[in-house]
């Protein structure tokens, strides 16, 4: 067997509307962990898609007056793929469930769950949020006020459930709830963080109900094998993806069912938190019923937040990421939502806020920190990183912290902490740069007889900006991309090809290496633009 691939997926996002900032932020922390473990030189695995089906599909394209597949042909291609390279994310894949090789393998995953005895028909009446695409439960509702006086609501639309009566075939969920709750307290960290936990297991404990796996008045999905009348419930169609665009049913010996013994079981689900039921829940309960290994992690992330609401188009406080990146840049907004928001927890979202944090931290941090150092290098050096001499205690301290940086990030990094990660970075630059302060090479330049010292001092900024492209670049790639060129080190090779581990190892950077101060990394913003 080959050695397991670290695999990670974000939901497939529902392509009823263009994306917003919210589906761009967990695409963005997939992003971030998977070229962190990337440069951990582990094999790395990272899927993405969209989910196509279902009822808001089928009424969004009635109303625009084309058929669903073209529809969701037309959203994929002008908005949800474009996305992925505004915000410059590096996925292995991208799954499309209107996709034959999606379909195929749905159809043979519910027909060895029937197979296995957890199928059977039966009507069904109740709730229905068209927004969630979900059965609802009566609990689950709250009462209308206003225009929606007398009517019962979904929390999370904030508009009217639909009453929905139709025969279907039937998921059984409730066998196998004392399974889950078994896994779970066996395996504590498979949902995270612990206020997620928590929440699935009070679910679970209450006891589950049977639910509908298929529809019978819904003609956009994908047909039954064995009753061409209904179409998988979208989202027990929607969550096989993580299985079927890894090879799941593929023949024997083919390259897609090596994928699958190389991907399978996933190691993180990242989610946001109004779906985390139907991923450690619906999800590992079909993995079970079809004799399947189990996700090793859900994490549910928190919502993104602008008014106190969450971002939502139905609530049009949907923001799309080009309005921000094209102003900040899309380095920027990867560094913003992983550094203002504890990965997990709600945040909100201001532009005065990303701006104020854009200028302190990158443009008068890092930003200013590479241009000092290039500049001074280019100035008393001709652009030569310079050997160093004898290593005073000044140097010898930031090399240490270097030291403690990289042990500290990679434990974040590796907890899905990423605020936490990002912080010991930021700490260690502004060690460097008060280490500059402290140090004034500007005045020990203007003593011929401190030429070595001078020389020591910027080799250390030169080899310290070194480790900190190589600590930033998941988080930053085409910044740091542009840092390792100026200082010289792609004599090292690719940036993206340099251990995170090994970052501490001080003296990589060769003496010699052409350094050019270059473009400004961070350059000064007019004042904030308006959201």
């Amino acid at each position: 067997m080959t050695d397991k691939a670290y695999y990670v997926t974000t939901p497939i996002y529902y392509v009823n509307d263009a994306p917003h900032i919210g589906h761009a932020y967990t695409t963005t922390a997939g992003d971030v962990l998977t070229r962190w473990h990337r440069q951990r030189g582990e094999d790395v695995w990272y899927l993405t898609g969209v989910d196509e089906h279902g009822t808001k599909v089928q009424r969004a394209a009635e109303a625009g007056g084309v058929s669903p597949q073209e529809w969701v042909d037309r959203l994929v291609a002008d908005a949800w793929l474009p996305v992925l390279g505004t915000v410059n994310a590096a996925n292995d894949d991208f799954i499309r469930t209107t996709s034959d090789r999606h379909k195929l393998a749905v159809q043979r995953f519910w027909e060895v769950v029937r197979d296995n005895g957890y199928v059977y028909a039966a009507p069904y009446a109740g709730p229905y949020c068209v927004g969630c695409e979900e059965f609802k439960l009566v609990g689950d509702l709250v009462a209308g006020e206003g225009d929606f006086k007398g009517q019962q609501l979904c929390p999370v639309h904030g508009r009217p459930v639909e009453q929905v009566e139709e025969d279907n075939w039937f998921f059984k969920l409730s066998a196998l709830a004392e399974r889950l709750i078994a896994h779970y307290e066996t395996n504590p960290d498979a949902i995270q963080p612990q206020s997620a936990y928590n929440e699935v297991m009070s679910f679970l404990r209450q006891g589950l109900m049977d639910i509908s796996m298929s529809r019978s008045s819904v003609k956009w999905g994908i047909p039954l094998p064995w009753d061409s009348d209904q179409v998988v419930y979208v989202w027990f169609d929607a969550l096989l993806n993580y299985i079927t665009a890894v090879g799941y049913g593929a023949d024997p010996g083919t390259a897609e069912a090596e994928l699958f013994e190389r991907t399978w079981p996933v190691d993180v689900h990242l989610v946001g938190k109004d779906i985390l039921r139907f991923h450690a829940v619906y999800w590992p309960a079909m993995l079970m019923a079809a004799e399947l290994p189990l996700p090793r992690k859900v994490f549910a992330h928190g919502w993104l937040l602008v008014g106190g609401e969450k971002m939502s188009k139905t609530r049009l406080t949907g923001i799309a990421p080009a309005q921000i990146i094209d102003h900040f840049g899309a380095d920027a907004f990867r560094y913003y939502f992983l550094r203002a928001i504890t990965f997990g927890n709600d945040g909100s979202f201001s532009w005065e806020d990303m701006s104020a944090r854009y200028t302190s931290e990158l443009a008068n941090g890092l930003g200013n920190l590479a241009s000092r150092a290039t500049a001074m290098v280019e100035k008393y050096c001709s652009g030569a990183v310079p050997a160093p001499s004898v290593y005073t205690e000044a140097d010898l301290r930031i090399q240490q912290q270097l030291v403690q940086a990289v042990v500290a990030a990679d434990a974040a990094y590796l907890a899905l902490d990423f605020s936490a990660g990002i912080a010991v970075v930021n700490g260690f630059v502004e060690a460097v740069n008060r280490y500059v302060t402290e140090q004034e090479p500007w005045k020990v330049a203007k003593d011929d007889s401190q030429i070595e010292r001078l020389h020591t001092i910027l080799y250390v900024l030169c080899d310290s900006l070194r480790a900190i492209a190589v600590l930033h670049h998941a988080l930053m790639p085409r910044v740091t991309a542009l840092m390792w060129e100026q200082i010289g080190a792609v004599v090292l090779g690719d940036i993206a090809d340099q251990r995170v581990q090994h970052a501490a190892t001080w003296g990589l950077l060769p003496v010699g290496a052409h350094v050019t101060k270059g473009e400004i990394l961070f350059p000064r913003l007019e004042d904030p633009v308006e959201a």
